[in-house]
């Protein structure tokens, strides 16, 4: 999990002072990446394990202060094993904008990325904010955190890593696509054929954010 958070700093999708990873490790606890440390430093030995409920089980070590926003999403979704939340530049500059990141410019951001959800803002650490991001992580693995970042899910942590980093793909395909012009988006036809090539049930060819 250490890895994951140096990975995003390195790839430069988190500050130094943002950004959480976790993964579930039993049933009821969950690992978490540490508050108040240097993102590009962080260690094996610095992740906190914590119950649930809120229990830390590693007192010596604090948690990152949005502990409880992935406890409140492992406790609605049993099915989510990895949650990752960094502040990418593009997908960020998107969360502060009414512009919605298409993820249907590009069939790899089509093929794998839920459409996004965008959570209305709430203040970074508050129970508001878990509880807002909570409810939308029932409906999407793809969260834009309104005037905060990113967050994603998935079954395991390189799997809501990879949707992280390719929602900052998408929105910088956006954002360039936009300002070139001429775009030409995915047909519905492309839609269909890549919902069933990645086993989706319902496509959903419009607008993500």
């Amino acid at each position: 999990m250490a890895f994951f958070l140096r990975r995003l700093y390195e790839r430069h999708l988190t500050t130094t002072s943002g950004g959480n990873v976790s993964c579930r490790c039993e049933e009821d606890r969950f690992a978490i990446t540490p508050g108040r440390l240097d993102k590009a430093c962080v260690v094996p030995e610095q992740v906190a394990v914590l119950t649930l409920s809120g229990t830390n089980e590693t007192p010596d070590i604090v948690p990152s202060s949005e502990w409880f926003m992935h406890a409140l999403i492992y406790r609605r979704l049993p099915s989510v094993n990895a949650i990752v939340h960094g502040h990418p530049t593009t997908a960020s500059a998107f969360a502060c904008s009414d512009m919605p990141i298409r993820r249907d410019l590009m069939c790899e951001t089509y093929a794998l990325l839920d459409p996004l959800v965008k959570v209305p803002y709430a203040r970074s650490g508050s129970e508001e904010l878990a509880l807002r991001v909570a409810e939308a992580a029932v409906d999407s693995s793809c969260l834009l955190l309104q005037n905060h970042g990113v967050l994603t899910t998935g079954d395991d942590l390189l799997q809501a890593f990879t949707r992280l980093e390719l929602v900052e793909e998408a929105a910088r395909v956006t954002l360039v696509a936009f300002e070139l012009g001429g775009l030409r988006f995915l047909s519905e036809a492309d839609c269909r054929e890549l919902d069933a090539y990645v086993g989706r049930t319902q496509g959903d060819a419009g607008p993500t954010s």
